[in-house]
C-alpha cells in the first residue's frame, strides 16, 4: 500500500502541553474537595479523553457522576485551559513541527489531526499557531464516545477523508499516526495503522517497543524510507 496519509495526535505530539493539563485537573480536583495522588494523572490520563480522565479518577474515589455534572467538569476544564493558551506569551509547540509538516506536505500528503483532546481546545492552538490550514480535517475527544485504546477515532477519520476525497478510497494502512503515549499506539494499530512513536512522553526504549518507527525529533524521521516500506507491509518495530 502507498502511503497517503499522516494522522497526528494532539497533546504530547503537537503541543507540549501536558503539564498544563494536569495543573488544571489538579484544580478540578481540589475543587471537588479531593486530592490528586503523585503521578497519578499520568496513570490514568496519558493517551486517554479528558471524559475518560475525570470520570476515572473520580470513580476511584467513589464518585459517580451523572452525564450532566461530567458535562459541566469538562467545560470548566476547557474553559480554563483556553484561559491559560491565551495567558502564554509563546505557545509550547515543538520547535521541528513546522518542517516536519512543510516535509509531509511537500512529499503530497494529507494531514489530519486525530485525538482525545476537545475540539475547541484543538482548533484554539492550531489557529494561535498558524498550523489550522495544514490539517484537512480534525478528529477530536467529543466526535466519539470511546477512548483510547479503542481505535474508534482513527476509523472515523479515515471515513472522513473518503467522504471529502470521493473517489481517493484511502485505508488504514495507507495512514501513519504520529502518537506519543502507549494507549494513542495501540489505538491506532487497532485501526490496522502504523505508528511514528515520538518519545516526547516517555523514553525512546519504552516506545519503541510499541511503535512501528521510533524518533526523539521530528526531523530524524526519513519520511522517503517511511513511504517505501508502507508500499511493502507492515513493518517491525524499529529505531530511525
Amino acid at each position: 500500500m502507498t502511503l497517503k496519509a499522516v494522522l497526528f495526535d494532539f497533546n504530547g505530539v503537537i503541543i507540549n502541553d501536558e503539564p498544563i493539563h494536569e495543573q488544571i485537573v489538579d484544580q478540578l480536583m481540589l475543587d471537588e474537595n479531593l486530592q490528586l495522588k503523585r503521578g497519578e494523572f499520568r496513570e490514568v490520563c496519558l493517551g486517554k479523553n479528558d471524559r475518560t480522565c475525570i470520570a476515572e479518577l473520580l470513580k476511584r474515589r467513589g464518585r459517580f457522576l451523572t452525564e450532566a455534572y461530567l458535562d459541566r467538569l469538562l467545560l470548566r476544564k476547557s474553559q480554563a485551559y483556553h484561559a491559560k493558551i491565551d495567558s502564554l506569551e509563546t505557545l509550547p509547540i515543538y520547535p521541528d513541527l513546522a518542517d516536519f509538516i512543510a516535509k509531509i506536505r511537500a512529499a503530497g500528503l494529507k494531514m489530519a489531526v486525530v485525538s482525545g483532546a476537545m475540539r475547541s481546545d484543538v482548533e484554539l492552538v492550531l489557529n494561535l499557531a498558524g498550523l489550522a490550514q495544514s490539517f484537512e480535517l480534525i478528529v477530536a475527544g467529543d466526535d466519539t464516545m470511546t477512548s483510547n485504546p479503542a481505535p474508534d477515532r482513527y476509523l472515523l477519520a479515515v471515513e472522513l477523508m473518503n467522504r471529502q476525497y470521493p473517489g481517493w478510497n484511502l485505508q488504514p494502512g495507507e495512514c501513519l499516526a504520529v502518537e506519543d503515549t502507549f494507549a494513542g499506539i495501540e489505538a491506532a494499530k487497532k485501526a490496522g495503522i502504523q505508528v511514528l512513536g515520538v518519545t516526547h512522553t516517555y523514553p525512546f526504549h519504552m516506545i519503541q517497543r510499541q511503535a512501528n518507527w521510533t524518533v526523539d525529533y521530528f526531523a530524524d524521521l526519513e519520511l522517503d524510507r517511511v513511504a517505501e516500506i508502507c508500499a511493502i507491509g507492515p513493518t517491525e518495530p524499529t529505531a530511525e
